[in-house]
């Protein structure tokens, strides 16, 4: 018996999800950490950003020291970010009243991802890797829209 080839690409395209470990439960979940990861500032919810980070979660930036104006490498840890999803926005003015958090899913692969969060006055590149069936932001590379401002 001869199988068409409409199913055979149909089974390869199934197998190749397969073994990628993609899905759209995936995608969501993914994308609901780089949420968890702005909207904890915006709403002022520090286990928001607990509950998406992994404990050794890195931020770093670029940014340029005022006297020598040398350009250096800056980082921030997960202790340092659940405190400012605690203060940065008590006020409620840190952020637009409809504040911009564009999420990009630049890849994903098995338990990698790479992301792209575009938020109002600044870009986040984030690598969030699933450990133990969880989604979790490991590592931010983020700058302003405006590089002068660092």
């Amino acid at each position: 018996m001869k199988q068409s080839p409409i199913f055979a690409s149909f089974f390869f395209f199934l197998l190749t999800c397969y073994v990628q470990g993609q899905s759209a439960k995936d995608s969501l979940e993914i994308k609901q950490v780089a949420l968890d990861y702005i909207e904890s500032q915006h709403l002022v919810k520090p286990e928001q950003f607990e509950r998406s980070a992994h404990p050794r979660m890195v931020k770093r930036t670029f940014w340029t020291d005022k006297k020598t104006g040398k350009e250096y490498l800056r980082e921030t840890f997960t202790d340092a970010m659940v405190l400012l999803a605690e203060t940065y926005n008590q006020d409620g003015d840190g952020f637009p009243e409809n504040p911009k958090k564009e999420v990009i899913i630049l890849d994903i692969y098995d338990k990698t991802a790479s992301v792209k969060l575009i938020a109002d006055e600044w870009i986040d590149y984030m690598h969030i890797v699933k450990l133990n069936g969880k989604w979790q932001l490991v590592n931010v590379l983020w700058q302003f829209n405006d590089s002068e401002s660092h």
